[in-house]
């Protein structure tokens, strides 16, 4: 069997000590989370986690940092539909994805650990802005609504409700609490009959 190729293999590694991150900052946060416990979680050597990066401050970035990675590959749909199933698989995600869990409680605690990474915030903002515009290219929004107040408030909205469901211990509610969100943005947002045909069902996020 042919060997693997060495830059596939580094690439392998690398996501696997991402993962192996992610696990021990969900369960222990970025205080208690060791690089050896990182280690240790990841199945590699603790002089491995250090070729890839240089502590656990670089660590806890490209966690949250790989939101978009997670997430965006599963699309398929355009327009609105495409941020309403963002919305979808996101809340599918953090209740599925240890990544994502570990991704999400950083970046909101970030401050306390002397950490400021607001990146994964702008990119969201920008990338729900460059959609919305494309959706109004395509007639679905309502006239007047602004995209750039929109892609703010639902960065705003989402960590928010994951927040209070974290905390509440109600997480598997997400699903449900991203629908309402757009239940009551829909109205302002497009028009009656793009509403009409949108498809809400929280089960897409899972698709």
């Amino acid at each position: 069997m042919p060997a693997e190729p060495k830059q596939q293999r580094a690439l392998k590694t690398r996501d696997d000590i991402l993962r192996g991150a992610a696990l021990a900052f969900e369960d222990f946060g970025y205080k208690g989370a060791s690089m050896r416990e990182i280690a240790a979680r990841s199945g590699v050597t603790l002089g491995a986690v250090y070729f890839h990066f240089a502590g656990k401050q670089e660590l806890a970035r490209a966690v949250i940092l790989a939101q978009p990675d997670v997430m965006v590959p599963k699309l398929q749909s355009a327009g609105i539909q495409r941020l309403v199933d963002l919305t979808l698989v996101w809340a599918h995600e953090i209740n599925a994805n240890p990544v994502m869990r570990a991704a999400v409680r950083l970046a909101v605690e970030q401050q306390a650990h002397g950490i400021e990474e607001d990146t994964s915030f702008q990119e969201w903002e920008v990338l729900f802005r460059k959609w919305l515009e494309e959706a109004r290219d395509e007639g679905e929004l309502a006239p007047g609504a602004s995209t750039g107040a929109v892609a703010e408030f639902m960065v705003g909205a989402m960590t928010g409700m994951q927040h209070h469901a974290r905390l509440t211990g109600k997480i598997n509610t997400l699903g449900d609490r991203v629908v309402r969100m757009w239940q009551l943005l829909l109205p302002g947002l497009t028009t009656p009959d793009v509403a009409a045909r949108l498809d809400l069902d929280p089960r897409r996020g899972a698709a």
